[in-house]
């Protein structure tokens, strides 16, 4: 099942998917960054499909999921996950999550942990504020012709500096995955970001965590890393010399410390 697959949502929202690997075995669910795609993970997929049934999905407002009106708030970005594991009828699985995913995948482990067997949580962060950044790049990204400026930001912040000035091929693609990203989409989920506070809660989380962070992440700084580490009971972490998707700047480095993770 390699095509874009669609659910709805409990409020009729329509939420893209995709499943890769072999329906025996265990399901590993894949959450992306703000202003990607599902198919940030395609170089991870070969790899993971070969121990894991790999689902990945479009947060709403991005990708082929639809884009609702309005700010939309992490508690429904974590309904969205169970809602998707019912309509395909898995009862558990390990989430992998980066980013956005990250806060989404602590959402899970503190409200659903009954969904959840283990827990990778990459470049991640439990509260990014203040809210009024956040506030001026909505206003920014609903004011601009188009997502150009937005993109270039979103890079600069992504990718190290000799990556960018090479014009890396892998740059490139996520340039054009920024560039596709519907503007209300983004308001929308910079508002999730922009409420979300779980330095307190994720103490609740029970599952079996690694967090794995970018020494040189400028998004979601190292030092977040460690402090959900050590909040979160029995948390492992990995540092990576990485800035902020590690999956794609030390791919081979990332795969070794999930799959030791997980398996």
């Amino acid at each position: 099942m390699n095509e874009l697959n669609f659910v709805s949502a409990g409020d009729g929202a329509r939420i893209a998917y995709r499943i890769d690997g072999d329906a025996g075995k265990p399901v590993l669910v894949l959450s992306n960054s703000i202003g990607t795609t599902l198919r940030m993970w395609d170089a991870q997929v070969d790899g993971l499909s070969a121990h894991f049934r790999v689902l990945r999905y479009d947060f709403r407002g991005h990708g082929g999921s639809s884009v609702p009106a309005g700010a939309y708030s992490l508690d429904r970005l974590g309904r969205d996950v169970i809602e998707l594991l019912d309509a395909l009828g898995i009862e558990r699985a390990h989430f992998l999550g980066l980013s956005l995913g990250g806060f989404v995948g602590q959402w899970l482990g503190v409200h659903a942990p009954e969904r959840i067997d283990r827990l990778v949580l990459s470049n991640t962060s439990s509260y990014l504020g203040p809210a009024k950044q956040f506030d001026e790049r909505i206003a920014a990204v609903r004011q601009a012709p188009d997502m150009a400026e937005t993109a270039e930001m979103f890079l600069g912040n992504w990718f190290p500096a000799h990556m960018l000035a090479a014009k890396d091929p892998v740059v490139e693609g996520f340039r054009t995955m920024l560039q596709a990203i519907d503007r209300q989409g983004l308001a929308g989920l910079f508002a999730a970001v922009r409420d979300a506070d779980l330095r307190r809660t994720i103490v609740l989380v029970s599952r079996p965590t690694l967090v794995i962070a970018g020494q040189y992440d400028t998004v979601t700084a190292a030092s977040h890393s460690e402090l959900i580490a050590a909040t979160v009971p029995g948390a492992k972490l990995v540092v990576l010399p990485a800035v902020h998707l590690s999956n794609v700047e030390y791919p081979a480095e990332f795969m070794e410390a999930v799959l030791g993770f997980l398996r």
